[in-house]
Order: structure tokens, then C-alpha cells, then sequence
């Protein structure tokens, strides 16, 4: 590992231009490329103190051996040659988006004599028009075949071609129409090329015209009578039609625009984008990237549009790309996007209309792309036993972790403190050992006080387990384990455990784990280990992942270990310290919730559900229910006078609630209605 200070430049020998810069390791490797406005104020950020880098910037400068640059003159010279060298090195610390499959695009051969039509994937081919990508084949063939009966296109392969011309016969496609079978001379290759023509401005987006001339024809066909010739001009332009309705409307204006979304969490970003054309999703593509270097959402941005345009240029660039973010270097990527389609270019962040809701629906697929990836990933037992591997390595374990606990605390400023346990083994979820826990013993807000009391009862219940078994001898550790679980109670997420184990089923937290995460730094990390000390555990590895730069702390180290950003332990770490945050975060909205609708009824004794909501029915509100007399009660169906009387007491007693403020204008809300107890703002909720 380099000091950066080895091979830093001398003052003064850094030019202050626009530039590209490149770090070697110590075998000459290029390991990072990037580009700057001026090259002595960005390397310079590189060459600071150590320890005020990210992370992942600190081991790229420490990796490294020496630093060389490239003076250009202007910075989209910069931005090209920057992506020039990353597709020639292949940095290791740089983003790079790779396909997570092949797409499909629909191509016309324009460079042969006879051009096809035809499906094709990989790089794009000089002399062939392409569109899309599509999500899958079949699409496209359907599209395909509804589009032959206008625009007989050929779509048979050279071999199939040549055969057809040998034999003097067309093929099947030839016969019933779908091909102008220019293998036999049907029809010339002018007139073939010019229905190729016509099939890619169709594609294109230009359907009103065929479609005006279409209906024309047929007007004049049903006018001279030639009715046979006039309803084959309807069903063409009904194929036609329903061609387009597979690229539904969603830009009104026919705009050309390629609109990107991005995904992305502290190790990995998922970027999609839809290719508008015409007004019509024309196609969609997806990639999935490691956050190798320190980049914001700005920065994914500008690296997928080089990714995306790098090889592209005319039409293949669109008039309009919409972002979520705005590149640092905005002004040199639009005129570097202008130069590569010949006309101006823009590039912004939709801000209201259609445009924005496509951008939603984008950002969604970006989303959905990003946890299917991670699914796929956490599914795969060759990973999951790397990643296993790679924790007991880093923490020192003697033998992979083959259960995993994790512990969070979850509270809305203060109220409603509860905690979650969630349980991996072998590396994927348990759900019927998840456990929730309520706070008890104290109130307000004490993350560490928490989590200490939640270790403690876990493993309190442990040792009962142990004790009723005989595992545990009395003498040792019999009175800590006899003191059950006097802090507050804990709830099952299923079922209740049956008491005995005569069903074969293990009872709760009868199995210890071999290590123990909980979602926080040192204080949350000691806590645990003093609870397992207190109760004479020594045989539990507790660690914990601190959220802010995804590092692993140890009971008593005064540094994190930090695990390589690539690894697979970390990301199953991740996974269960994610897992548990969820949990926790489900059963604090649903105690709020509770404790939001509770009312005065829930503490009459025998009034069930279907008598509460016969009351409310008939009075309109418990406001009204409040001001009922005990007759007035006893004339809802169902209610008799002792359970009317019993009501009215419940509510004589109840303290008045404070009123409804409008907090807006200050004003006192008098409700007729009860208020749904709808979802309130996850503001205050501990993250």
C-alpha cells in the first residue's frame, strides 16, 4: 500500500487546464481515469490528508503508485477522451456499466441489396438501422408480423434467400402475402428498398402519413367498387394501428427523448432508460453497476451517458435526454451530445407534466431493477458460502456464522420504542424466527439503554431453554437465567411456540447464533457485549455496521474493520442489518397505529368489533356517540340497556381529548366524522 505522498507531483508541475488524468499501480496498471476543468485543483483533492477521503477514494490513492495526465483544450475534448481510455484500460476504480443481458433491437440491413428485417443483438453493425432495444424477442416479431401486411419486407435469411431465387418459388411468407418476394423478381430491388424505406419511417415514428394515405385509398377503392381490394386496405390499416398500440402514447407532444433513471444504494446503482420516439416507447434498456469510486447521482448520470452515446451518432442521439441529475459539467456534456447527433441537444431534469410522470415510472423500473439484481445475487449458494467465508475471515471467527442474528431499535421521537431480531442461516432469511420486542423498562429515546435490555432478554431466554434441558448447570449461571424476562415482553411473529418440543418443533430462542449484528457503531456494539458478559456468554461474536460508511465495529477496537466494497460478506451484512431495520420499522408504524385508534370502546368489557361499528353507524361519529343518553344507545340493534350503561360509563371517564388543530391556519377543528387514522409522516421515525 503507497503513501500518496511517494509520488505526489511537484507545486507548480500540474498544469491548470482542462485535462484527463490517469493513476498506475506499482505494475503500471491504469486503475482510476478521470477528467477535470482544471487539473491542479482536482488532483490536488486527491493529495490531502488521508484520513479526509472517502473511503473508497483513500484506497484507490493508496493503491496507486503514480499519476500522469493529458492536457487538452476544451473540456469536451476531456469528456471523450476520458471515455476513450476507460473503454481502453478498464479501470478498476471507475464506474462502468455493463448490460445485465443482451437486448434485442429490430434492424433493417440497409447496406445489402435486398434489405431484411430481422431481430439482432450486440454491437451495432455500420449500414444497419436499428430500433430500440426491446425488453424481449417476442415483442418484436409480433410487432413484426402485424407490420408484413403493409410493408412486405423480406425477412428470410441469405440461405433461405438464395434457395427461393434457385428454385424459382417463393416461401410460405411469399404466398400468403407477408413477403414482396423479390427472391422470384416480384419486385424490383429499387421498389424492395423503398418498402424498407417506408417500413423504418413507420418504426421511426412517422405514422400519420402512411396511415392518411392508407384510408385514402381505401375510400377510393370502396368508391369504384372494389370492395374485396378496399377491406384488405382496412385490415392493413387496422394491423397498423394495432402495431402502434403496442408502443402506447406517453408523450403527447411526439417528442424524441431518452429519458434515464438510477437506483442506487451505498455499494451498488442500477440505471434505467426509455427511448421515446415519436411520442412512444420505442424501447428500454437497464444496467446494473459496482460503486467503485466516490460518485454521487450526478456523476452515475454522466457516466451512463457516455456508456450510452459513446459509439452513437445523427438520429441515434435524441433531441432531448431527461435526467434526475444534472452532471457536474453540464455545459461540456450537452455540446459534446450536440456534436455527436449534428443539432442541439438538451439535457434536463423534467419538473412537471407528463414527462416528469414518465420519469416516475422509469425511476420505478430502476428500482425494481436494482432488487431483482440483489435477489439474484442473495440466491446463489456458491455466493452465500463466499460471503459467509469472508465474515468469519474478517471477524476472526473460527468457523463460518452459519446463524446470523441482528438486532435493531426503532422509535418515532421517543414513542413507541420497539426492537426487531431477524435471523439468516446460511446466509438467507428465516422468517419464523423473527422476533419483536417492546421497550418496557424505561421511557423516551435510548438507543444504547435499548439495546442492552433486548440483548439481554434474547439471551436470558436462552439460558432457560439451556437450564430446562440440562445444557446449562444451575450453579453456574442459574440465577441470571432464572431471572426470565422481567424487563417487558416479547411478541412472535407467528404462531405461538408450543411449550413443549413433543411436535418435533423447536421452541423459542432455543438455538444460539455464532454471531450477533446489531445496526449501529461503538456504543450500540459494547452495549451487546456487556449484555452477554452479564450473563456469562462468551462463546457469541457480536459486531456492528454502522449505517454512514458501512463499517464493521468490534467490541473494544478503537477502528472499524473495513470490508473491501466488492465483498460478499458485506453485502450479506448489509442485507440483514437492512432486513432488521424493516422489521423493527413495520412494528413501530403498527403500535402507532393501534395507539392512534384506540378510543373509550376498546375498554368496554364484551363489546365486540361488530357492536362498536353498529354504534358508530348509528350515531355518525363517537362525537355523537359521546353526547347520546343511555336510551338513545339502547336503540341500536344489538344493545342492551347493562352494555348502553356501560358504554356511557366508559365515556364519562375517559379524559377529553385535546382538539384538532389545523396547523396551517391555527384553527380548532370540530370533527363530525372520525378522522381515518391514515399513515402519518415517517419524519422522526429512527432510521
Amino acid at each position: 500500500m503507497a503513501d500518496p505522498s511517494s509520488y505526489r507531483p511537484q507545486p507548480g508541475q500540474i498544469p491548470d487546464s482542462p485535462g484527463v488524468y490517469r493513476f498506475r499501480d506499482e505494475h503500471r496498471r491504469v486503475i482510476y481515469v478521470g477528467k477535470a476543468k482544471s487539473l491542479r485543483q482536482r488532483l490536488a483533492n486527491y493529495f490531502q490528508d488521508v484520513a479526509g477521503l472517502h473511503p473508497r477514494t483513500r484506497t484507490m490513492v493508496t493503491t496507486a503508485a503514480s499519476v500522469e495526465w493529458t492536457v487538452v483544450s476544451t473540456e469536451v475534448e476531456a469528456l471523450q477522451l476520458e471515455y476513450s481510455w476507460i473503454k481502453e484500460y478498464d479501470p478498476r476504480f471507475n464506474v462502468k456499466y455493463r448490460d445485465d443481458k443482451s437486448y434485442p433491437s429490430l434492424a433493417v440491413t440497409l447496406d445489402e441489396k435486398y434489405p431484411r428485417v430481422q431481430v439482432m443483438r450486440g454491437p451495432k453493425k455500420k449500414g444497419v438501422r436499428y430500433f430500440g432495444p426491446y425488453a424481449h424477442a417476442w415483442a418484436i416479431r409480433e410487432t413484426v408480423d402485424l407490420m408484413l401486411r403493409v410493408f412486405p419486407v423480406r425477412t428470410c435469411s441469405a440461405g433461405v434467400f438464395k434457395r427461393s431465387a434457385q428454385i424459382g418459388r417463393p416461401c410460405l411468407l411469399g404466398y400468403i402475402g407477408k413477403c414482396s418476394a423479390p427472391c422470384v423478381g416480384r419486385v424490383t430491388p429499387e421498389e424492395h428498398r423503398e418498402l424498407a424505406e417506408e417500413f423504418c419511417d413507420f418504426m421511426a415514428g412517422r405514422t400519420g402519413t402512411y396511415l392518411r394515405r392508407l384510408e385514402q385509398q381505401m375510400h377510393e377503392a370502396a368508391e369504384e367498387m372494389e370492395y374485396e381490394r378496399a377491406a384488405r386496405l382496412r385490415d392493413d390499416i387496422e394491423a397498423l394501428r394495432r402495431a402502434m398500440e403496442k408502443n402506447a402514447v406517453v408523450l403527447a407532444d411526439a417528442t424524441d427523448a431518452d429519458l434515464i433513471a438510477v437506483a442506487e444504494d451505498e455499494l451498488e446503482a442500477a440505471v434505467q432508460i426509455f427511448h421515446v420516439r415519436g411520442g412512444r416507447v420505442r424501447g428500454q434498456r437497464g444496467w446494473v453497476t459496482d460503486k467503485v469510486e466516490a460518485v454521487d447521482t450526478a456523476g452515475l448520470v454522466e457516466h451512463a451517458l457516455q456508456q450510452l452515446y459513446g459509439e452513437e451518432k445523427g438520429d441515434a442521439v435524441p433531441k432531448e435526454v431527461l435526467v434526475p441529475a444534472v452532471p457536474e459539467d453540464a455545459a461540456a456534456v450537452v455540446q459534446w451530445l450536440t456534436e455527436r447527433r449534428g443539432s442541439n441537444v438538451s439535457l434536463r431534469i423534467p419538473q412537471r407534466g407528463d414527462k416528469k410522470d414518465l420519469m416516475e415510472t422509469v425511476r420505478r423500473n430502476a428500482q425494481q431493477s436494482l432488487a431483482l439484481h440483489k435477489t439474484k445475487r442473495a440466491s446463489d449458494l456458491t455466493t452465500r458460502s463466499r460471503a459467509l467465508e469472508e465474515i468469519a475471515e474478517a471477524l476472526g471467527l473460527d468457523s463460518a456464522p452459519l446463524r446470523i442474528e441482528c438486532f435493531d431499535i426503532s422509535h418515532l421521537q421517543g414513542e413507541d420504542v420497539v426492537a426487531s431480531m431477524v435471523v439468516f442461516e446460511d446466509g438467507l432469511a428465516r422468517k419464523s424466527e423473527y422476533r419483536r420486542f417492546q421497550i418496557k423498562s424505561f421511557a423516551g429515546q435510548d438507543d444504547v439503554r435499548s439495546m442492552h435490555e433486548v440483548i439481554s432478554r434474547r439471551f436470558r431466554r436462552y439460558l432457560q431453554e439451556k437450564l430446562k434441558t440440562g445444557e446449562w448447570p444451575e450453579g453456574e449461571q442459574g440465577d441470571q437465567a432464572g431471572q426470565g424476562d422481567q424487563a417487558g415482553h416479547v411478541e412472535q411473529v407467528t404462531e405461538p411456540a408450543f411449550e413443549g418440543a413433543e411436535n418435533g418443533r423447536p421452541k423459542r430462542f432455543a438455538y444460539p447464533p455464532q454471531l450477533v449484528v446489531v445496526d449501529g457503531g461503538q456504543p450500540q456494539v459494547a452495549a451487546a457485549q456487556r449484555a452477554l458478559d452479564e450473563l456469562g456468554i462468551d462463546d457469541v461474536v457480536v459486531c456492528g455496521l454502522a449505517k454512514r460508511l458501512e463499517e464493521v465495529w468490534l467490541p473494544g477496537d478503537g477502528d472499524p474493520v473495513v470490508l473491501p466494497r466488492s465483498s460478499e460478506g458485506l453485502y450479506l451484512l448489509q442485507r440483514v442489518r437492512d432486513e432488521a431495520h424493516r422489521f423493527a420499522i413495520r412494528y413501530q408504524r403498527s403500535k402507532r397505529t393501534k395507539r392512534i385508534k384506540a378510543s373509550p370502546l376498546d375498554a368496554v368489557v364484551g363489546l365486540g368489533e361488530t357492536r362498536k361499528q353498529a354504534l358508530i353507524k348509528h350515531f355518525g361519529s363517537v362525537k355523537r356517540l359521546k353526547q347520546a343518553t343511555i336510551e338513545e344507545i339502547c336503540e341500536v340493534p344489538g344493545i342492551g340497556r347493562k352494555t348502553a350503561e356501560t358504554v356511557a360509563a366508559a365515556f364519562a371517564s375517559a379524559a377529553p381529548a385535546a382538539p384538532a388543530v389545523n396547523t396551517a391556519t391555527g384553527e380548532i377543528i370540530e370533527d363530525e366524522e372520525p378522522a381515518p387514522a391514515g399513515p402519518l409522516s415517517d419524519r422522526g421515525i429512527k432510521e
